[in-house]
């Protein structure tokens, strides 16, 4: 019998820092405690060498229910579509338009943290509605 393993997800970013907080912001997530010595963050990554600074950041679930969001930089931009992307779920047992109205308006939240709303995919018979986004580097994700 297999056991639970936790899980991180990690995004490839241009500035790991920016979208952090960013996905902070989405999710109720927290920004780590830094390593003993050091006050912010800014300290730690000041103590690196200069190549490894800025290279990384993460944020977590307070709870520890949710997985634990990695961002590590890269040298080149998003240019092609996530093969996984994250559901946001916001209108869990929502139906119809009390749904569709949950998801515009925290839609309309992420959209001024900087997020873009892609499209609105309606409820068809089989699914129900979401929102396809964007975050402040382009990966998609939906709210569900």
């Amino acid at each position: 019998m297999a056991s639970v393993r936790q899980v991180q997800v990690t995004f490839d970013s241009v500035e790991p820092e920016r979208l952090a907080y960013f996905w902070c912001e989405v999710l109720g997530y927290e920004v780590p405690t830094p390593p003993d010595g050091f006050a912010p963050w800014t300290d730690y990554d000041a103590s690196l060498p200069a190549e490894s600074q800025g290279r990384a950041f993460v944020c977590a679930d307070p709870t520890g229910a949710g997985p634990r969001l990695h961002f590590q930089r890269v040298s080149e931009e998003k240019v092609v579509k996530n093969r996984v992307h994250l559901d946001v779920r916001v209108g869990t047992d929502l139906e119809g338009d009390e749904r569709l109205s949950a998801l515009q308006a925290e839609s309309d939240r992420l959209v001024a943290l900087g997020a873009a709303q892609v499209k609105v995919l309606h409820a068809d018979g089989v699914d129900e509605s979401c929102i396809v986004m964007q975050d402040i580097e382009g990966n998609e994700f939906c709210l569900d």
